[in-house]
């Protein structure tokens, strides 16, 4: 009959449907309400599509180390094991997590946050970068620590939302390892938000050549976009430095930083006294406070300026 007869061709265009849909997933394609959708690689499946992460902000979480890879004299990267291949850590941009150990005063516990320098989607995995000080408590345990030892952590804690061209230009002074969170906002609009056109200039300060962190990563990424730029600030430089010499200056600023607008964000991030000086402290950790420094001496006010 004729309804037969159409009951039939629809099973068949549903099967032949079915076998495109196969043949584009097999190719690395994924079919999404009949639309065909590049499918990035296993290894990178976006936290965004609803993937729950491995951390939870209520409780802490053992991950386990896997290697150390050494960056310079005081600093190494640290990579922690998800409990999963296919898990991901669960981090927004910008985002941070926090270490615990019992490791202070009579076995007290102690808290210390740190910013992974991974993707936010990248699975099976996640890097911190550790410099260790000679009076930082965590920061000698962590580095004590060998493969297959284990930490407890907790997160994610928001600190800002960065989304593609929510400003004109972000300016970015960092300090060390006060690199962390401003690497995390650069991979996530340069590596991520290829649309964004927005500009991105980071002033990185630190004592020597051999401190500068992630160098090579971050001259590539200069290299590569067009959009971002990189000055260096050393207070023992080499003799054939190039860079600025000393400390960041409001003359560094003014020359290398966008002017104060209500289309630019400075973000800041470093060691207490480099703060105090270049942006006033953070009344706590949830709280800005006001802007003090050499950014309130150039015009820059408290809806320009955004403290690590």
């Amino acid at each position: 009959t004729l309804r037969t007869m159409a009951l039939r061709r629809l099973v068949y265009s549903m099967r032949s449907l079915t076998s495109v849909r196969i043949a584009f997933a097999a190719a690395g394609f994924a079919s999404v309400s009949g639309a065909v959708l590049w499918m990035k690689p296993r290894s990178f499946v976006s936290a965004a599509a609803g993937q729950a992460g491995a951390l939870h902000p209520k409780e802490f979480r053992k991950f386990k180390l896997r290697d150390i890879e050494r960056i310079s004299h005081n600093t190494a990267r640290y990579r922690f094991d998800l409990p999963s291949q296919d898990d991901v850590l669960g981090l927004t941009v910008a985002s941070c997590l926090v270490v615990r150990a019992p490791i202070g005063e009579n076995g007290k516990d102690v808290v210390r946050p740190y910013t992974p320098i991974t993707l936010i989607d990248q699975c099976g995995f996640f890097d911190l970068l550790v410099k260790t000080y000679p009076q930082g408590v965590m920061s000698q345990h962590i580095a004590s620590l060998r493969p297959g030892d284990e930490l407890d952590f907790q997160g994610p804690f928001k600190k800002i939302d960065v989304t593609p061209n929510m400003k004109q230009h972000i300016g970015m002074i960092a300090g060390g390892t006060g690199l962390t969170p401003m690497l995390q906002v650069v991979r996530e609009l340069l590596l991520r938000a290829e649309t964004s056109t927005m500009l991105l200039t980071l002033v990185f300060a630190n004592v020597a050549e051999d401190d500068i962190l992630l160098r090579d990563d971050l001259d590539k990424l200069v290299q590569k976009h067009s959009n971002f730029k990189v000055h260096y600030v050393l207070e023992k430089p080499p003799a054939d430095w190039k860079g600025s010499v000393g400390y960041i200056t409001e003359d560094v600023i003014r020359k290398h930083l966008p002017a104060p607008s209500s289309d630019v964000l400075i973000m800041v991030c470093g060691p207490p006294p480099m703060m105090k000086a270049i942006s006033g402290d953070k009344t706590s950790p949830r709280e800005q406070g006001e802007v003090e420094g050499l950014l309130k001496n150039l015009g820059y006010t408290k809806d320009m300026v955004f403290k690590f």
